[in-house]
Order: C-alpha cells, then sequence, then structure tokens
C-alpha cells in the first residue's frame, strides 16, 4: 500500500502527472511553483522532497527526477491525468485534425504513463470498427513517430489526419483499414512516412453516453 499524502501533496502529484503528459518532461521547480500559484519556489521544491519520500517520485542516475511507476497492489484509489483533446481524426474520408485543444479528459495514469505526451482525438467513420474503433468514439494515443506491424496509428496525409492499421513491406508503408465495410481501400506510402501516434484505447465519448442517458429519462 503506497503512503497516504496530505491534499497538498495530492495536488502537486497530480500537477507533475499533468505536465508530464501536456510537455513530455518533468517539470522544474520553478514550474511547478508556477503551476501550484506559488509566490515563490520553496514551497514547490519542498513538495517535491516530500514526494520522493513517500516513493510518488524517484531519482535517476543522472540525480534528475522522475514519476514513480504506479503500484501494482495499489487498487484502492484511481490516480487520473488531465488529457488534452486536440481535435478529430478520421476513419473514413480524410478529416482535418486540428491541433487546437478543445479541452481535456479525465484518464487513468496507469493508462498514460511517462516519459511519453499523450492527447484525445475523436474518431469519424467506421473504418476502424473491427478493432473497436467506432464512430464518435474517444481515442487515447501515445504520441511517437515509431510503430510495430498490426499497430493502429494516427497518420497525417495531405496535411490530415486518419487513424489505420499500420503494415510495412520492403518498400513502401501501409495504412490498412480494418472495417466491416468493403468501401474503405489502404493507403500506400513511402518509408520516410512518419507516424504521430499509436492509439493506447477507444471508448465511446462520455458526453454523448450523458446525452443518450438523459433522452432515455
Amino acid at each position: 500500500m503506497s503512503k497516504p499524502l496530505s491534499d497538498s501533496e495530492a495536488k502537486a502529484l497530480r500537477a507533475i502527472r499533468n505536465f508530464v503528459v501536456h510537455n513530455g518532461k518533468f517539470p522544474s521547480v520553478r514550474e511547478l511553483m508556477t503551476d501550484l500559484g506559488f509566490a515563490s519556489p520553496r514551497s514547490a521544491a519542498w513538495l517535491m522532497e516530500r514526494l520522493l519520500e513517500k516513493d510518488c517520485l524517484q531519482r535517476r542516475p543522472d540525480r534528475r527526477l522522475q514519476l514513480a511507476p504506479e503500484p501494482e497492489q495499489d487498487t484502492a484509489c484511481a490516480r487520473t491525468v488531465e488529457v488534452p483533446i486536440v481535435g478529430t481524426a478520421s476513419c473514413g474520408c480524410l478529416l482535418l485534425a486540428e491541433e487546437n485543444i478543445e479541452g481535456t479528459l479525465p484518464v487513468s495514469a496507469r493508462l498514460v504513463p511517462p516519459p511519453y505526451r499523450y492527447f484525445i482525438l475523436r474518431a469519424s467513420g467506421d473504418s476502424m470498427n473491427q478493432k473497436g474503433i467506432e464512430n464518435g468514439h474517444m481515442v487515447l494515443v501515445r504520441q511517437q513517430s515509431i510503430a510495430r506491424d498490426g499497430d493502429s496509428v494516427v497518420a497525417l496525409v495531405d496535411d490530415e489526419a486518419t487513424i489505420k492499421e499500420l503494415r510495412t513491406t520492403k518498400d513502401a508503408v501501409i495504412l490498412q483499414p480494418k472495417s466491416s465495410n468493403k468501401k474503405h481501400r489502404p493507403i500506400v506510402l513511402a518509408r520516410d512516412f512518419q507516424i504521430q501516434g499509436v492509439v493506447v484505447a477507444s471508448f465511446p465519448d462520455p458526453a454523448q453516453l450523458a446525452d443518450e442517458e438523459r433522452k432515455d429519462e
């Protein structure tokens, strides 16, 4: 069981997790000071030391701090991170994914381990429904430029975002639809093509679920 945290320690830990997800790096003392609204870095430095003592943070070999892995046995309390929602990606006809943050969604810290950055896209279309990505689903994405064969990836094609299954050959990269709708066709690209991220999870839009529940009342 992890050591209990005070309210200020828990707030600092949430701020650190959110900073890592949004920026892909651990915050400096002054960056944490700013996020927490402190007037001086002393309080932020003290909270970092307390979180280090309680095994929420750990030191790397170069002495810099990083988040400690979530303890496997600690299942009594779910810890979340605010992941940004950055637009819409297509699972059919390609749609422009504008990199404007529409909002955030709390996601389990276990699904977004550091040091990667993460974001959420709203899926549009049905070309990935056989991989569990339905039209309107929220898709949690780990930002990275490489992936393995069979991964569901987010790709930019002609400045538009799409979600497809990655397949590679000796000479080309293939973005393969996985759909019950046979109208969708693969996209063939050169080997030097870079992906934008790998799909971690897909789930219904909580806002849409809430609307449906209100209609049923």
